[in-house]
């Protein structure tokens, strides 16, 4: 298939998902940087009658990761809101497989919010999403869900053992990924299974659900009633040191000790990493990144102050640790 062929059938089936119109009425942005997809996102949301600016175009490449924003790219965002008066923000990261979603504040929307809302979206049957996901995204809303280790090989892995059950299956990734598992029915209009990861397609869910609700994106979060997540990462941070604090880890005593200050630890959950619930009901997860020198660290609670107070205290404390082992070993 040619170049123009591909972007003609991708068009094509982004614009079947929703009815011609359906966007009427809002005033979007798209953050283009340097994405493959900043034109064409503008043509289609353009031509489902949404009114769209175009914003922060570059001939160079940015790596947009849309599980850590950096918070210079967020303060672009809050200013780009104001500035041209956006119902939200949309965008993708530099190969498009992935959304990047803000409301009217210019706050984001986490990548498994997002699935979820493509999930609702499609009425799924089945949610195939890994361990880092909010714990709320169960049963209650409606479908069986299945947990996976961090990354799209595993849960295309678990959607295709569960591909025989039937019924509509939907995967996503906290960073926002979202893959579609077999086929549905959207719009009266067959949309095929499509096991790599589409931002269009959750862009689309998201803003189609604003428009059905009539809520503005910041009110959807209330629709689910789901604890708050927030998530960061230490960069640079060596793959031996990451191996060694894990190590003393799983040991329950060191783990109660260093995260002592958030209360008792009563569940462990070692699928990826070190996932750990407190009494109290808040999660403290680290998991070493499989692709870079990271140690990534998520959290649940019920304010975003506090989740993000989790994950910074949690990340100090794992940062003075690898110090201390270093200073140890000298």
């Amino acid at each position: 298939m040619h170049r123009e062929e591909a972007i003609a059938s991708y068009r094509e089936r982004a614009h079947d998902m929703l009815e011609p119109g359906s966007l009427s009425g809002m005033r979007l942005g798209v953050y283009q940087h340097s994405s493959v997809a900043a034109e064409l996102l503008v043509q289609v949301l353009r031509s489902l009658g949404a009114s769209v600016v175009a914003v922060g175009k570059t001939g160079t490449f940015v790596p947009v990761d849309t599980e850590a924003v950096d918070a210079a790219t967020i303060a672009k965002l809050k200013k780009w809101v104001r500035e041209f008066g956006l119902d939200a923000i949309v965008s993708t990261d530099a190969d498009a497989d992935r959304p990047l979603i803000a409301d009217e504040n210019g706050d984001l929307l986490r990548g498994d919010l997002v699935g979820l809302a493509t999930a609702l979206f499609l009425k799924a049957d089945t949610i195939v999403t890994p361990v880092t996901s909010n714990s709320g995204i169960s049963k209650a809303l409606g479908f069986a869900v299945q947990r996976t280790k961090v990354g799209s090989p595993f849960v295309i892995e678990a959607m295709e053992a569960l591909h025989g059950a039937g019924g509509v299956i939907v995967g996503f990734e906290a960073n926002g990924g979202v893959l579609l598992g077999s086929d549905c029915v959207v719009n009266g209009k067959t949309l095929t299974a499509l096991p790599t990861r589409d931002s269009f397609l959750p862009i689309l869910a998201v803003l189609s659900t604003m428009a059905s609700t009539k809520k503005k994106l910041s009110r959807l979060r209330g629709l689910w009633n789901l604890p708050v997540c927030a998530s960061d990462r230490l960069q640079n941070f060596p793959a031996e040191s990451s191996r060694r604090l894990m190590d003393h880890l799983a040991s329950r005593n060191a783990l109660q000790h260093f995260l002592a200050s958030f209360g008792t630890v009563a569940e462990i959950d070692e699928t990826d990493g070190l996932r750990a619930r407190m009494l109290s009901g808040e999660i403290i997860h680290l998991r070493p990144s499989g692709n870079a020198p990271e140690l990534r660290c998520y959290s649940e609670a019920s304010t975003e102050s506090r989740a993000m107070a989790i994950v910074a205290s949690t990340l100090q404390g794992a940062h003075a640790f690898a110090l201390t082992d270093e200073i140890e070993d000298l």
